[in-house]
């Protein structure tokens, strides 16, 4: 057994594209239209995965987008995608910056939570040891749900 992909549904590609790609820094590895069907499909990567990726050696995210739907209910009852990334208050700045809501901030250098547009969560956790807590993130509450 291989593990391939997640499939999300999202209710504005574009939105979703922006946020994956331009703020998380995922790559785009694979688009399909289906005219018939009345959807397009995204594959993309986590930026440490993308050359595997083109390879069929890691795991992708499918955003699917389905051109008559007006929004999806429920998204939280997916849970949550997990990521390891290389310093998690780094990213979670240029989040920040890029108008990202950190639902859970990273105040033990470990561990943060955010949201899609489509309301799936997403935990960040630093790679190796923690990172030292430091502020803003250990003053900052949470935010939302996660």
């Amino acid at each position: 057994m291989q593990y391939l992909h997640t499939m999300i549904r999202v209710s504005d590609l574009e939105q979703s594209l922006d946020f994956f790609c331009n703020k998380l820094g995922f790559v785009e590895i694979a688009r399909s239209q289906n005219e018939k069907g009345r959807f397009t499909l995204v594959f993309i990567a986590a930026p440490a995965d993308a050359a595997a990726a083109r390879g069929n050696k890691a795991p992708l995210v499918e955003l699917t987008w389905n051109w008559d739907e007006r929004g999806y209910a429920g998204g939280r009852n997916f849970g949550h995608l997990a990521y390891r990334v290389d310093d998690i208050y780094a990213l979670c700045e240029r989040l920040v910056q890029a108008g990202v809501v950190i639902n859970r901030p990273p105040r033990d250098g470990h561990m943060a939570f955010i949201r899609t547009p489509d309301g799936i969560s997403i935990e960040l956790l630093q790679n190796g040891a923690a990172l030292p807590p430091r502020e803003p993130w250990i003053s900052m509450a949470n935010s939302g749900s996660w």
